[in-house]
């Protein structure tokens, strides 16, 4: 698969424009939370967990959007599922973690910002939207149409990160003042967000015929895998087909998809779950700790009355 994909170039392959521009989005966090620190209120030094996650959130991003899993998700509708999971779902609460607190106050506390950023960071909005738009690009008209058009490919993709970034907020941001939720209302928030995303795979996963045009119809196909090779190469590479660089029968393969989505909804939700689950147990555990007991028994003593005198 990987020898298939060569000939299409190295520009194709690993997007060096996307890999610069990864670079310098780097650099200017690590200059903000290092040498620029000073200019903003508040500002801490930064731990290096904080900057790690930062750091594996624009790895992530590069390899699902400038590596060649972009390139393979435009042949595999289950390569595609991949970076969809990985980039809405694994990526965006990495780069909250990657935020430390002073820096996330200072953008959007911005006039202007604050009250769209406190709506759609809602708990039930942000839950809503997310789920609401995921569903709606899986839609097989929309999708074609999507994958499609290279402007309108980028406006839904910036729209679905930041709607994935307004989902995961309320769950691991690290401001005090932006807890909205309480651990066992994260908890049933998670189980909701599990709940509203599985009609999307559930109509992959189970429909008996291929869905989308983009990956069966020689046309289609051609069409959208030149938003990321250019249309010349793909001339100059003759007759092409999606069949050619998949293994797998165009319905399996869109199962697959549905099904790696799942797994990896799953696995992020379900650890998320449990670190909120074992969190919360501590502090119910500390705070006990520190309650007084009022179980042991306490010595009673009897209480004395003064005797009486006989009467005569």
């Amino acid at each position: 698969m990987i020898n298939n994909l060569q000939m299409f170039g190295f520009e194709a392959l690993w997007s060096p424009y996307y890999f610069l521009t990864i670079c310098l989005v780097t650099a200017l966090y690590f200059f903000i939370v290092g040498r620029w620190r000073g200019n903003f209120i508040g500002a801490v030094a930064v731990n290096r967990k904080t900057k790690a996650y930062f750091v594996i959130s624009m790895v992530l991003l590069y390899i699902c959007k400038g590596g060649p899993v972009d390139l393979l998700g435009h042949f595999m509708f289950s390569a595609h599922m991949t970076q969809m999971a990985i980039v809405y779902l694994v990526i965006p609460p990495l780069f909250i973690l990657g935020i430390p607190p002073w820096l996330a106050r200072s953008v959007i506390y911005v006039r202007g910002v604050k009250p769209i950023f406190k709506f759609f960071t809602q708990p039930l909005i942000a839950l809503l939207l997310f789920n609401g738009l995921f569903s709606l690009y899986h839609i097989p008209l929309l999708f074609d149409v999507i994958k499609t058009d290279m402007m309108l490919h980028g406006i839904v993709s910036v729209v679905l990160f930041v709607a994935a970034f307004c989902m995961w907020w309320p769950l691991v941001n690290q401001l005090e003042e932006e807890q909205k939720l309480s651990s066992l209302k994260k908890l049933g928030y998670i189980f909701a967000d599990g709940v509203l995303l599985t009609p999307a795979c559930a109509l992959i996963i189970f429909a008996n015929h291929s869905l989308y045009a983009t990956y069966t119809d020689s046309s289609a196909w051609v069409q959208a895998l030149s938003l990321c090779v250019p249309p010349s190469m793909i001339a100059s590479l003759g007759q092409l087909a999606p069949e050619m660089f998949n293994t797998l029968p165009p319905v399996e393969d869109q199962q697959l998809g549905g099904v790696i989505m799942k797994i990896i909804q799953e696995i992020v939700y379900g650890t998320v779950l449990g670190f909120i689950f074992f969190q919360w147990a501590r502090k119910e555990r500390e705070k006990d700790m520190y309650m007084p007991d009022f179980t042991e028994p306490q010595d009673i003593k009897p209480k004395e009355f003064p005797s009486t005198p006989p009467l005569n």
